[in-house]
């Protein structure tokens, strides 16, 4: 197990040390060896499966390293471009040796000479990505890595005036938490204005993506993209019925606690309707919360929430920082979000977001830091393929981490009373985001359950799902046509199909570990760290069962846990 901070890049044994990718006919080579070599023994595969880890090792990370250097910075042509690059001409040539390469290992005889125990999920995966692998799909997936994109470079240039002053929507975001309604009111509706300019575009992109994904599907058998997707993601442990199950326990279980956490908010700011533009205010006389300023001090009073937890968390943060893996502060030009992205090379991940000294941004590092402690732990792992675990386990690690960590945000507030509001706050956002998960996942299903609808028919069910999931409490009169487009903020419909429903999952294991955590905190970070540093060498149900879980998602489970966070709440 990787217990340290200290984390070395990988040493190379068959890429040279100096070798960097630049175009496919000097990489080209490794996957050619790869293919060609003779397996004579069972230590023959094992060096071979090492030399391909290292391989995908290398080509990971210069493709991430692309990624980023483009978000954080959209507007320099020449890094699009780079992305672009490796997008369209060599991830294309990639796919079919990765699919030669998964074939040679199923055919190999020493592949079950094996530890079957240790290797079951890789097999697992393996398999499944020789049933989904289509010549046909490449360009289309090709193409689609570059279209997913737009969103970013769409979104990135949105900016609006308030008082005199230009702001990325991000930072118009703070105006939301003024103590002057009409202020707020209208920076709510500039935003909504601004995004309203695009509308048209997001809508066509989105149909181009809709259509480009079902192709996919059918290439490859099946008859609609979710079912596709379900098996691209490693679904092997739930199916569509479990997320309808959710959806139910949502409706049923959280969607009353919502509607109470909305009582409360009018009834302390003394309003007669609640309105979209009123849930981040505070009552006048009450400031809002300012945990940091700077980029720089919010990396500071990171780094000591996490010291008070463990040694080990706050030191994965100060080597991402000796590394210069940070890139935290709002800005024009850079892509909205935030994300970890791991470096399979290096190990320390980069952690990139659009702080903009709001209490939203501390619960956005401490998240992201949960994913890079995630990333710290599983570098050591013996393969690449180890370590690609399944998202309902790696958003434990960070949501996990929201929780755990407010239990020691006295380094981002003074008082007490600022502390009782900072956790009030992140225990209504717990709960308040269940039904925007179920919405944006049940959405999904509708959506390429029926890829030939027209964009009236997306609006008309995009509004039924979002009253399903409505408390009934806001009041959105006037306001109709922003909400027809209400999906189109949510990065993960155009970015990573599907790729939603994780954060409900894991914000119930989260919980759970939180649970624990709150009971016997040296038990809980244990539970914690055995559970994250088996990468993806177990099942989810195991996993989960390794941080003293259990993996449910029935509607009574859900009550449990639910019950738990409102008494927390209360005792607030």
């Amino acid at each position: 197990m990787n217990l340290t901070a200290d984390i070395q890049k990988l040493p190379r044994k068959f890429v040279p040390q100096n070798f960097i990718v630049t175009n496919w006919e000097t990489l080209e080579p490794f996957f050619k060896n790869l293919t060609d070599r003779k397996i004579d023994s069972k230590t023959d595969l094992e060096n071979w499966l090492k030399d391909m880890s290292e391989l995908e090792a290398v080509v990971s990370e210069d493709a991430c390293w692309r990624q980023i250097k483009m978000t954080c910075d959209t507007t320099n042509k020449s890094l699009e471009e780079a992305f672009n690059f490796f997008c369209m001409e060599i991830q294309p040539k990639l796919q079919p040796y990765a699919d030669a390469l998964n074939r040679k290992f199923m055919a190999c005889e020493f592949t079950k000479e094996l530890d079957q125990k240790k290797y079951h999920t890789y097999i697992r995966s393996v398999k499944k990505n020789i049933d989904l692998y289509r010549e046909e799909n490449i360009p289309i997936q090709a193409e689609l890595s570059v279209m997913q994109q737009q969103f970013g470079v769409i979104s990135g240039a949105m900016t609006i005036e308030v008082e005199g002053k230009e702001y990325t929507l991000q930072q118009a975001g703070k105006f939301l938490h003024s103590h002057d309604r009409t202020l707020r009111e209208s920076v709510y509706r500039k935003i909504n204005e601004r995004r309203m300019v695009d509308k048209d575009q997001l809508h066509e992109l989105y149909t181009t993506l809709i259509q480009k994904r079902h192709q996919i599907a059918v290439n490859a058998g099946f008859e609609n993209y979710r079912d596709y997707k379900f098996v691209e993601l490693g679904r092997f442990d739930y199916t569509k019925e479990d997320c309808y199950n959710f959806h139910e326990a949502v409706k049923q279980h959280i969607v009353p606690l919502v509607e109470k956490i909305y009582q409360h908010k009018k009834q302390k700011l003394g309003i007669d309707t609640l309105r979209p533009w009123d849930t981040e205010a505070e009552p006048e006389g009450t400031e809002p919360l300012k945990p940091f300023t700077t980029g720089k001090e919010l990396y500071e009073k990171s780094v000591a929430c996490f010291e008070q937890m463990n040694s080990l968390f706050a030191d994965c943060l100060k080597k991402m920082n000796e590394l210069g893996h940070f890139d935290l502060e709002s800005r024009k030009g850079k892509a909205p979000g935030g994300y970890n992205c791991p470096l399979a090379e290096s190990g320390a991940p980069f952690i990139f977001m659009n702080a903009a000294g709001q209490m939203d941004d501390v619960t956005t590092m401490v998240h992201e830091g949960g994913h890079a402690i995630h990333s710290f732990l599983t570098h050591n792992l013996e393969l690449s393929a180890f370590k690609e675990y399944p998202m309902e386990i790696a958003e434990v690690a960070s949501m996990a981490m929201e929780l755990f960590s407010m239990n020691h945000w006295e380094s981002f507030f003074d008082s007490n009373e600022e502390l009782k509001r900072a956790k009030e706050h992140q225990l209504e956002r717990v709960i308040t985001i269940f039904p925007w998960i179920a919405t944006i996942d049940k959405f999904q299903h509708w959506v390429y359950e029926n890829p030939n609808h027209s964009i009236e028919e997306r609006t008309n069910m995009w509004l039924q799902i979002t009253n399903e999931f409505s408390t009934g409490v806001m009041d959105i009169s006037g306001l109709e046509e922003y909400r027809k487009t209400g999906w189109q903020r949510q990065l993960h419909l155009f970015e990573v199909p599907f790729y939603y429903i994780e954060y409900g999952i894991a914000q119930l294991g989260a919980i759970g570990l939180w649970m624990q955590y709150i009971r016997d905190k040296e038990l809980g970070i244990r539970n914690y760290i055995n559970a994250l540093s088996l990468g993806g060498t177990k099942t989810l149900p195991e996993l989960y069962e390794a941080a003293g879980l259990k993996f449910d998602l029935s509607p009574s489970h859900i009550k449990t846990l639910m019950e738990f966070v409102n008494r927390e709440m209360e005792k607030l």
